[in-house]
């Protein structure tokens, strides 16, 4: 038994009767939406037609929310409905940066996710989805897919159908007959954030401050889409890579969007930015000089010894803070723990964390009683967890299917070098209030050299490879060409790499000025970050 669902294009009249429908079934709050029609114009006055796509969760075979959920709120059930349970969500927004189809939202009565759960009530008493039993024109087929004898088995077998994104291999479960591409491609037509007989388009909550802000102007699309596909000179030659038939489309204002969903704004803010760069610190501040007393480069000492465990430690807290902060359930965050989903990399850096907190205070407790015997195993061993507590997020993002640039390669290395940097970086500033060695110093000192040269390697790998995808072209020209030009110019490149190397050439040893190199580095990293996690979130996914 597999359920799904068949929109029939070529019968939808664009009533809105299964939005309301499913608001009434479910009581959705206004302002989100597990149902809704998308219209779009095409043409030009008086040669118009208006396109109606329904629009709701895919109820993917090979679901990305379900994978990434920590909690195992979001499950799939023997039938193949991917339903969720509201009372184990954490509101940590993972589902909804998986989904590529943005069908989940955060709903502002519970501050738990939900989407379109089939009716999955309905269906166990043997009842139709309420969209589908009030359809007027009937052009929302349900049923069991393997039962060859239903309708929906019959369409599918006898009908073409297209669906959403087949390229991100999740086995969507939701059918279109007579689907047009510039209903279902979120890049055919312009995202203005406002439309009409949608008074909600700015969201609700935290969203509704950020939404705004992601409004794409006409010009905005365009440039963006362009720039990703800076190889064609002209949009009709974009037009032949058939991926970006979109720019033809909006260039000659065939197609515009009249009505949409809100736009939910940027769902991992600075919270997540903060967290990625202290748990940053707080493993760079541990592998730094583990690696100088592993291979020799450098005698740390026995402040430097506890300075590295005190900066583990505190930036470990401001990280699991952040993290709290983040989530839409807060009180639950120890969910994470007691009801772990062990396939998210949500829960398996939770316990990383956790565990890396542990070490380092054994490894506190060993400098203070002298026990030396067990601190080169135990060490050995932080070190490992340190090193996952430092790229476990890469993998993290990975998951989240939603967000193509996320799914570059290099990500852990990203992530890696970073923590060497910021550890390195955490040293030079202390060594400005503390008494060091200058064999310290001068490790320290081409640590960063060695990092710094290493990150520009890596983001130039991240941003100039060839992408995969349309949609992780178009967060590569955001950064180098877009909004984000500025600040990763001046704040990550500029800031971040090639003033501490200036800094650091002319130090001379002056405690001060690899301080402020220090420094500089820290606050790039937190450019560079920001910049990665916000990005990827405002290529429109619906």
């Amino acid at each position: 038994m597999k359920y799904g669902f068949v929109i029939d294009n070529r019968k939808c009249i664009g009533c809105h009767a299964c939005t309301t429908a499913c608001k009434s079934e479910h009581d959705v709050p206004v302002g989100v939406n597990r149902t809704w029609v998308k219209q779009v114009e095409k043409g030009e006055f008086p040669d118009t037609r208006r396109l109606f796509s329904v629009m709701r969760c895919n109820h993917c075979t090979d679901a990305p929310c379900v994978e990434i959920c920590p909690t195992e709120a979001l499950f799939i059930r023997d039938d193949g409905i991917v339903d969720f349970d509201k009372d184990r969500c954490i509101g940590c927004k993972s589902c909804m940066q998986a989904c590529p189809y943005d069908a989940l939202y955060i709903d502002p009565q519970t501050n738990t996710a939900a989407k379109c759960n089939y009716c999955a009530h309905r269906i166990d008493v043997g009842l139709e989805p309420a969209c589908v039993n009030v359809c007027p024109e009937h052009a929302i087929i349900s049923g069991d897919m393997e039962d060859p004898e239903s309708e929906i088995a019959e369409l599918l077998a006898r009908q073409p159908v297209s669906v959403r994104k087949a390229e991100k291999g999740t086995v969507p479960n939701l059918f279109y007959i007579d689907a047009d591409v510039a209903s279902l491609d979120p890049f055919a037509t312009e995202s203005t954030g406002e439309y009409l007989w949608n008074s909600q388009t700015l969201g609700v909550g935290h969203y509704a401050k950020e939404a705004e802000k992601m409004a794409f102007s006409n010009g905005d699309v365009v440039a963006a889409v362009l720039e990703a596909n800076n190889q064609y000179t002209t949009a009709g030659e974009v037009a032949k890579n058939g991926a970006a038939k979109s720019v033809e489309v909006i260039m000659g204002k065939e197609a515009r969007r009249v009505y949409d969903t809100p736009n939910k704004g940027i769902l991992w803010g600075w919270e997540v930015s903060g967290y990625v760069v202290t748990k940053a610190i707080s493993a760079g501040a541990f592998l730094i000089p583990f690696l100088a007393l592993l291979f020799g480069w450098a005698s740390p000492g026995e402040t430097t010894e506890w300075w590295s465990y005190g900066l583990g430690l505190a930036f470990l807290a401001a990280t699991g803070i952040l993290l709290v902060m983040d989530l839409d359930q807060p009180k639950r965050f120890l969910y994470v723990l007691l009801r772990p989903h062990w396939g998210s990399w949500l829960v398996k850096g939770g316990y990383s964390i956790t565990v890396y907190g542990g070490l380092l205070t054994l490894m506190a407790v060993a400098l203070f009683f002298g026990w030396d015997a067990i601190k080169p195993l135990v060490g050995g061993i932080t070190a490992v967890f340190a090193v996952v507590v430092a790229v476990y997020t890469s993998f993290l993002f990975s998951q989240a299917k939603g967000r193509d640039f996320w799914q570059s390669p290099t990500l852990a290395l990203h992530m890696l070098v970073h923590s060497l940097m910021a550890g390195a970086a955490a040293f030079a500033i202390l060594a400005m209030f503390t008494e060091v060695s200058t064999d310290w110093t001068t490790y320290l000192k081409y640590m960063l050299y060695g990092s710094i040269a290493f990150n520009l390697l890596v983001l130039l790998f991240e941003l100039t490879t060839t992408h995969p995808t349309v949609d992780a072209k178009r967060t590569v020209a955001m950064i180098t060409k877009g909004r984000y030009a500025s600040r990763f110019y001046g704040g990550s490149l500029l800031v971040g790499n090639v003033l501490p190397v200036i800094l650091l050439a002319i130090s001379n040893g002056n405690p001060v000025m690899l301080a402020l190199a220090g420094a500089a580095v820290i606050l790039g990293i937190y450019f560079t970050e920001h910049i990665w996690v916000e990005a990827p979130q405002r290529i429109p996914l619906t």
